[in-house]
């Protein structure tokens, strides 16, 4: 191919969709906030695990401030118990964000891979999945928005659940539910993903399988091992630092998300009363020396 073959290629556009990668920026997200939080007990008798407060904002308060500073304007709520709660804080919280709702009405016998799967018709773009148990700091969130990412952190003596096995690139190369499989290096998952379209069409249908077997009660983390085992899906790791964000599933983790995530400092009554007076001060007119009589 000569040069002028190749300029006239670039002038029309030839190049730009075999040799330019095109990534869609996600502006959705997905939240699991159907579970009734039965560790943290008394705290969820009457408001769901989502509603919480952590540093005096309630973790769903958390996420939709994060979402929001990202460019999420779209938010898919899969909720169950409590669903009213869930609907008036968002009623108030996002007002500018679009709201749609999933409900599962067998939350009580279900795990999460049932509310994942619930959302396969009002979900038909790339999103965010977002478990909502979790504070985090806004901007661990900003390498999050193209699809295909997973969000892991290093290990600390306090975490539990699924870890995962990385290559020399970042990608996902296992899903392990129990630690001490191997001695690999291993990983945590925050849960939280993305997700493209073609992705999330390849997981439904592995769902679909799933609870066509009624297998309701496992998390939806055995599909995503399962389809990265044998390559129907790939991830690209994103690392969270793990002093930046914290799952909280008992009172002892909430406990410890209180100290990463402390409430604001509280300006003291003195302070709050003085600076009017102050300002009011700056603005009285100078009338010039007063006479004591």
């Amino acid at each position: 191919m000569n040069m002028i073959e190749v300029a006239t290629r670039l002038k029309h556009g030839v190049f730009a969709k075999s040799t330019i990668p095109h990534t869609e920026r996600v502006t959705t997200a997905l939240l699991l906030a159907a579970g009734t939080g039965s560790r943290l007990r008394p705290l969820t008798i009457d408001a769901p695990k989502c509603l919480t407060e952590v540093g005096g904002e309630p973790i769903l308060g958390h996420l939709v401030d994060n979402l929001r500073s990202h460019g999420i304007n779209r938010l898919v709520v899969v909720t169950g118990y409590l669903d009213h709660c869930v609907r008036e804080f968002l009623q108030n919280k996002a007002p500018d964000l679009q709201v749609d709702y999933v409900f599962n009405p067998v939350y009580q016998t279900t795990n999460n891979i049932y509310s994942l799967w619930l959302a396969r018709q009002t979900v038909q773009e790339p999103f965010l999945l977002i478990e909502s148990d979790l504070v985090f700091e806004q901007s661990m969130l900003k390498e999050m928005l193209t699809p295909d990412k997973i969000a892991i952190s290093n290990l600390l003596p306090w975490m539990n659940g699924t870890t995962v096995e990385l290559n020399a690139q970042n990608g996902v190369t296992a899903f392990h539910v129990e630690r001490g499989v191997n001695n690999s290096p291993k990983y945590k998952t925050v849960n939280i993903y993305s997700l493209s379209l073609q992705s999330w069409q390849r997981v439904i249908a592995r769902l679909d399988r799933y609870i066509a077997d009624e297998r309701v009660g496992d998390y939806y983390e055995a599909v995503f091992a399962e389809m990265v085992a044998d390559g129907t899906l790939k991830f690209n790791a994103v690392l969270f630092d793990e002093k930046c964000w914290y799952e909280i599933d008992t009172v002892a983790d909430l406990h410890q998300a209180e100290m990463l995530f402390p409430r604001p400092r509280q300006v003291r009554n003195t302070e709050r009363w003085l600076q009017p007076m102050a300002t009011d001060l700056q603005t009285i007119p100078d009338n010039g020396p007063s006479i004591a009589v």
